[in-house]
């Protein structure tokens, strides 16, 4: 089936000498993954090898056959040409952190339309802004909504966090944030791209950053914490 949709880069794997396996999150099926052949190429290509940078947003038609096997690319082209993130160290180490979440968090071959509108408009945003020390925090907290395990908020004046259940609770239980890490917590949650971004200084970030990864392996099986967590924390730091 022939498919026009836009796609986010999520990860790209060269095998052999020329040729990539690229995973895209695409709007209209979910997550995908793709055969480019002849990527490194020295002849000129539509589909050259900087369009498979992580969280490049493409615009791109494929033969998408559905019987679980590589897919192929027919045209590509894209969506949204950045103008920061591939160049300002920071924005790229959260582009590649970012890549990493959702290499991990996102498994199913199925539509998400309101996932990839959120992470589209994200990306956008960071392009777009200079004050972005929260934005890693705000995105994690943000994906839980699309993947089920958003922190129920109904009883958030109580003072400590269920990382296991999902809640918050008056009794310290072994599954809880202490009582300043869940008040960082809460913080969090009412926290927006474009708020105060010196609500938290670097510790703090680092302490709701382990938090936020914890609290992924705790409810997605298999979840592995990125390899560019060291790089992201020296960055911050």
């Amino acid at each position: 089936m022939l498919i026009k949709t836009k796609a986010i880069v999520i990860s790209s794997l060269r095998y052999q000498e020329k040729s990539l396996i690229v995973k895209c999150f695409t709007q209209s099926d979910g997550l995908k993954s793709y055969f480019v052949q002849s990527a490194f190429s020295s002849k000129k290509s539509s589909q050259k090898i900087a369009y498979f940078q992580p969280l490049t947003i493409l615009e791109i038609e494929a033969n998408h056959k559905n019987k679980g096997t590589l897919e192929h690319f027919k045209e590509i082209k894209l969506a949204s040409a950045y103008h920061s993130i591939n160049t300002d160290v920071i924005k790229s180490t959260i582009a590649i952190f970012t890549s990493e979440i959702l290499h991990h968090s996102i498994h199913e071959e199925e539509k998400n339309e309101n996932l990839f509108i959120f992470l589209e408009t994200a990306l956008l945003w960071l392009d777009t802004h200079e004050e972005t020390a929260n934005f890693h925090l705000i995105l994690l907290i943000e994906i839980t909504k699309f993947l089920g395990f958003y922190p129920d908020i109904s009883n958030i004046d109580y003072q400590f966090f269920d990382t296991k259940e999902g809640s918050f609770t008056p009794f310290l239980g072994i599954n809880c944030l202490t009582e300043y890490e869940t008040f960082l917590f809460k913080k969090l949650i009412g926290l927006k791209f474009d708020g105060n971004q010196k609500v938290f200084n670097a510790t703090e970030r680092q302490l709701l950053l382990k938090i936020l990864l914890d609290y992924y392996s705790s409810h997605l099986d298999g979840f592995k914490k990125p390899k560019s967590l060291d790089v992201l924390k020296e960055v911050f730091s």
